[in-house]
């Protein structure tokens, strides 16, 4: 993911991914690596040392283990800078149980976290 400001960017994705388990595993002078055990997502600036910029489109998705970590994950993002670009809830016309919440990152990188959840919860 191409971000700006390494540091800042750290702030917010230290903060959403402590949601789901998933720490900060790595960090080189052009980027930060998360994961569980090793790197499977970078927020890094672009190889090309053009500006970073969010794609028209893109967005990444995180699963996150229930609920309340995609609840936690939203609200982290909001308080470490992010924007709202979905409040946490079902989205049934994903799929029935599709419980899920969508941020901008500061750089405006659209990234989503979602579970499943029975359909008899309220999961349509």
């Amino acid at each position: 993911m191409g971000v700006t400001d390494l540091a800042r960017a750290g702030v917010f994705y230290d903060a959403v991914f402590a949601a789901l388990g998933v720490n900060r595993v790595m960090e080189h002078p052009m980027g930060l690596a998360y994961g569980r055990a090793f790197p499977e997502f970078w927020a890094s600036a672009p190889q090309n040392h053009q500006p970073a910029t969010p794609g028209n489109g893109a967005h990444v998705c995180f699963a996150a283990p229930h609920r309340d970590a995609v609840d936690l994950f939203h609200a982290r993002g909001l308080a470490a800078g992010g924007d709202d670009a979905g409040t946490p809830g079902f989205r049934p016309e994903y799929a029935p149980g599709y419980y899920a919440a969508f941020l901008r990152d500061p750089d405006g990188n659209k990234i989503e976290v979602m579970t499943w959840v029975k359909a008899d919860a309220n999961g349509s």
